[in-house]
């Protein structure tokens, strides 16, 4: 796929992204990669060249190792959540991680992908933290008594705060957007995490499950419902 899929900067100009990690192979390969993708890929080589980038300069989303020289990437990742609370940041942890891609999402990661990985993935996973909220939209999502803010990306419900990761936060507004829709499970995972249905995956009921638990408030269940067989939706009445 294409700059022609991609979401075009404001100047008419294809997609910045700013690459901060070490190993040169991964660079050069993610770097040609995503220039055959519509990207415009720049690089750091470690924590305080790459934040200091991140932060003085405009980039459309940025691709973070976790292990890095200089500063560690959970150090800069905490640093642009504070000062750039919209841009998005895919973390990149090697495989076995588990923990490290935990602490990563609740963060403020928008995204993780494992190494090794297809570029083809993280392309995806690009693509869909790129997609523009669409013109004229309202800066909050309503439903029942919830209220999620797309600006400053928190979530109330009942006037009361509830803290979600990045994933579970875009999970939350895709079935906000489409209140009273019954969503299936290959619809959620290709709109939230941009890629298409893999039937091996339960990533979407684990997550559902995630916000199920964090929306339950005063004994009020979260209005998610489950249809059989199919997937999920957003109802106003629990």
């Amino acid at each position: 796929m294409g700059e022609s899929s991609l979401r075009p900067r404001r100047d008419g100009g294809a997609p910045q992204v700013l690459l901060i990690e070490d190993e040169p192979a991964i660079v050069d390969f993610v770097t040609r990669g995503l220039d055959a993708e519509g990207f415009v890929v720049s690089s750091a080589g470690d924590g305080i060249s790459g934040e200091e980038r991140a932060l003085s300069e405009r980039f459309d989303a940025i691709v973070l190792d976790l292990m890095l020289p200089g500063r560690d990437g959970l150090t800069v990742l905490k640093h642009l959540r504070a000062a750039k609370p919209q841009l998005p940041v895919i973390v990149l942890t090697a495989r076995g991680e588990t923990e490290q891609r935990v602490i990563g999402l609740d963060a403020g990661a928008s995204d993780y992908v494992r190494k090794p990985f297809a570029l083809a993935e993280l392309a995806a996973r690009l693509r869909a933290q790129l997609r523009q909220v669409p013109r004229g939209e309202e800066s909050t999502l309503h439903g029942a008594d919830i209220v999620l803010n797309l600006l400053t990306r928190e979530v109330h419900r009942a006037g009361l705060p509830v803290r979600l990761s990045a994933t579970e936060f875009e999970l939350l507004a895709y079935l906000l957007r489409r209140r009273g829709r019954v969503c299936s499970r290959q619809e959620i995972q290709s709109g939230v995490w941009g890629y298409e249905h893999d039937p091996e995956t339960n990533i979407v009921d684990v997550y559902i499950g995630y916000l199920r638990r964090k929306l339950a408030q005063g004994g009020r269940p979260a209005p998610l419902a489950t249809v059989r067989s199919i997937g999920y939706r957003f109802i106003d009445d629990p």
